[in-house]
């Protein structure tokens, strides 16, 4: 892994950047993208001359081919973009929240996985982080559950359309990431707790393991296809 070079598409905070400091710690090359100034800030005061940066917004497409040409060649890519839109109770949620949650989460994993083939080592691999609540049946997660369903679905197809390239995907739990800093303190707290007494392994995830599981499928030539669900257990809670 140390020759090899990682491009992490939503890696300035995070499981992205989790995934890139443990790559960095490895002695891989790795280059992170975002579009927050604030977080790539943090971002490079974390990893130092250890990783290169990018400006990235995966949602505006048509820059997209002209970043990665800016990249230039490179051996694994990870997309780790979040979207929280899209969550609420399916009788009230609203359709324009779930179209942005595809916008964010399924077009903008699609956009950037096509325009990155080009540069991507033919031979390398590439790694799709949608989330459990594809494969859990957790209330109000119909939007939020379609879109992670979505992307999950691209890596089988991709595993074989795009071979020898290796495409797999990783389905995070419930993680401590800013993803929840939406909700108040207080109520995170609790939320995690009462998510953490349900999970069999009785915490939340952190970043770091989500990261762990990600650096394996780069790392493994014999994984293909496959979406591991690192979740903890979770997705067994009644």
């Amino acid at each position: 892994m140390s020759s090899q070079h990682t491009v992490i598409v939503g890696g300035s905070s995070g499981i992205g950047l989790a995934t890139a400091r443990h790559l960095v710690a490895a002695g891989g090359r790795v280059t992170i993208t975002g579009r927050d100034s604030t977080r790539m800030a943090e971002a490079k005061r974390l990893l130092g001359a250890g990783a290169q940066f990018l400006r990235m917004d995966a949602t505006a497409a048509d820059a997209l081919p002209a970043q990665f040409a800016e990249i230039g060649k490179f051996d694994h890519l990870v997309l780790a973009l979040g979207s929280s839109k899209g969550v609420g109770p399916f009788a009230v949620v609203l359709l324009a929240d779930v179209k942005l949650g595809f916008e964010e989460k399924v077009f903008a994993h699609f956009a950037t996985a096509q325009a990155a083939l080009p540069f991507l080592n033919p031979k390398g691999s590439l790694t799709f982080v949608s989330a459990v609540s594809a494969q859990a049946a957790a209330p109000g997660t119909a939007g939020i559950g379609a879109a992670n369903a979505a992307i999950a679905a691209l890596v089988p197809i991709l595993a074989v359309e795009l071979k020898p390239l290796r495409v797999n995907g990783v389905s995070p739990g419930v993680i401590d990431t800013p993803w929840w800093d939406a909700f108040p303190g207080e109520q995170k707290q609790a939320m995690f707790a009462d998510f953490a007494a349900k999970t069999p392994v009785g915490r939340v995830g952190k970043p770091e393991d989500v990261a762990q599981a990600i650096a394996f499928l780069i790392s493994d030539s014999f994984m293909t296809g496959h979406t591991l669900i690192c979740d903890g257990g979770l997705r067994f809670a009644a």
